[in-house]
């Protein structure tokens, strides 16, 4: 099997479209569905239905991402430790949820960088579901989370908590605030959940999305509200730009940093995260 047969797998597998995939890759058609073909003539089953703009993964398919997944990265990780080795460099990974990396993680790495000339560092952002398993198997040495999972194989620390508040491009109350250019930022399902019990006659939102950072720069540029971290706005709420709506509850959320127990590193990683 030739590596780059996964990584194709994996490109047609996210874009559901064998003429994209092979743009993004740089390839030609022909050469992703003769990769696609010689993968699944080796696993002996097909990996996708193929329907005229419509290509699904099979469940054969949907079973070999993961393992696709874990082998390409496992494999780049790989050529990159060697080569850092090589430079006499400890490689370290660290990956987080996006709008983790705008409160914590952005400041966090620099510390490490600073205080760490041992480490190359390796900044990575990823979905909950994916850091989590990229920390199984071993592809990840640090995870940043929200949402820690029980496992025995993993050692989880709870390094913040994050006040979430109200904020507005003007002044006024919660319930003003929610009828005009509110904007709900997904910060988990715990936060939803208690959103949802404070807020219960909450309108339909203008904007929901993923990421505070997104959020906060609409506010600024287009007036509006958002329930955000209080480390990303403090400085907008010093300057008078934001004001905070002080009749909406705070939510706080607790963040987690985790590894895994078989993880070579596990007295290094326990170090660093005592010292954060």
């Amino acid at each position: 099997m030739d590596i780059h047969d996964f990584a194709t797998f994996l490109e047609v597998s996210r874009t559901r479209h064998f003429g994209q995939a092979a743009r993004n890759l740089c390839i030609t058609q022909s050469t992703v569905s003769a990769r696609i073909r010689q993968l699944e003539q080796q696993l002996g089953t097909p990996l996708f239905i193929r329907e005229r703009n419509n290509i699904q993964l099979t469940p054969a398919g949907e079973k070999m991402l993961g393992y696709a997944e874990m082998i390409t990265t496992a494999w780049n990780r790989a050529r990159q430790e060697v080569g850092i080795t090589q430079a006499g460099k400890l490689p370290l990974s660290i990956g987080g949820i996006v709008s983790l990396w705008d409160i914590l993680l952005q400041q966090w790495i620099q510390q490490l960088h600073q205080q760490h000339n041992e480490l190359a560092l390796q900044g990575e952002t990823h979905g909950n579901e994916v850091l989590i398993r990229r920390i199984l198997n071993n592809t990840l040495d640090i995870a940043v989370v929200f949402d820690a999972p029980q496992n025995d194989t993993l050692v989880v620390h709870e390094i913040a908590v994050i006040k979430l508040m109200m904020v507005a491009s003007r002044p006024g109350s919660a319930a003003d605030n929610l009828l005009e250019n509110y904007i709900l930022v997904d910060w988990g399902t715990s936060f939803l959940t208690r959103h949802a019990r404070e807020l219960p006659e909450q309108p339909t939102p203008t904007l929901r999305i993923g990421q505070g950072r997104i959020a906060l720069d609409f506010i600024l540029n287009c007036g509006g509200s958002a329930y955000l971290a209080e480390q990303m706005v403090q400085p907008y709420l010093d300057t008078g730009r934001l004001h905070r709506i002080e009749d909406a509850p705070v939510i706080e959320r607790s963040a987690y940093a985790l590894y895994n127990t078989q993880n070579e590193k596990s007295e290094l990683i326990e170090q660093l995260l005592e010292e954060w």
